[in-house]
């Protein structure tokens, strides 16, 4: 059985492969301000000392995810940028609900959705310009309990050319956070993906980590019967979300 630290080190090398493999120069990531994403962080910051970028994006944020993302880029030394997005945000939003009022199309109870996953959208595609620049890899920040619900949004932070943590349950996430010396601010911060104000992960879930790990973990004859069924529902309805997009078959 490997320590955490073994299997950090064997996580770098494999994110030096994968980049060497796809004949580019670095990896960038977008930093939240979460946990997630300051772990991924601290990988590629290791994996590629000079060659690895953090690119932090408000858009509508709390102010204080800002401030979260400054003690990663401080805490790893990774290099980093930063953009405003909430002007281009809102330029998109309202000129796609403008048209569709134009036509008698637009439905109300689904903006609250259409602004967030916009929001992960143009992040990614934001974080893409810059690796394209660069010539870098995209990698992405989703674990394996985000993975499993599907709480993720299709072509936003689940748009990405890898994805470094992605068979970490969400404790032994913390627990790599540990062992790479993050923040403790950020360990102990509520997971939240910033989609809106006051919006944390567990709530718009409607059941905990603890519980999804638990699933994955091959222990759901322990979880109560009512998170046990939300979980199975999150990942039923999500699996458009795993698989390649849908193709038709060959027609003779």
């Amino acid at each position: 059985m490997l320590t955490r630290r073994q299997q950090i080190d064997k996580t770098v090398e494999w994110i030096r492969a994968k980049v060497e493999e796809a004949h580019c120069k670095g990896v960038v990531v977008g930093v939240s301000g979460g946990i997630d994403s300051a772990v991924v962080a601290y990988l590629i910051k290791e994996a590629f000392p000079d060659n690895s970028m953090g690119v932090i994006m408000n858009i509508k944020s709390n102010p204080q995810d800002k401030i979260d993302g400054m003690k990663v880029i401080d805490g790893c030394g990774i290099e980093y940028l930063e953009f405003d997005l909430d002007q281009p945000q809102i330029e998109i939003l309202n000129m796609v609900t403008d048209k569709l009022k134009d036509k008698g199309l637009y439905r109300e109870e689904s903006l609250k959705m259409t602004d967030a996953n916009l929001r992960a959208r143009i992040r990614m595609s934001t974080v893409y310009t810059v690796a394209n620049n660069l010539g870098y890899l995209v990698a992405g920040t989703d674990n394996a309990a985000e993975i499993h619900t599907g709480y993720f949004t299709k072509h936003g932070d689940g748009g990405v050319d890898f994805l470094p943590i992605a068979n970490l349950t969400k404790g032994e996430v913390f627990e790599w956070a540990k062992e790479l010396g993050i923040h403790e601010d950020l360990i102990n911060k509520a997971p939240s993906a910033g989609l809106w104000e006051g919006q944390t992960d567990e709530s718009e879930m409607g059941t905990s980590y603890k519980y999804i790990d638990m699933v994955l973990e091959g222990k759901a004859d322990q979880v109560p019967e009512k998170d046990r069924a939300i979980i199975e529902k999150l990942h039923r309805v999500s699996e458009h979300k795993r698989v390649p997009a849908a193709r038709p078959p060959i027609f003779e």
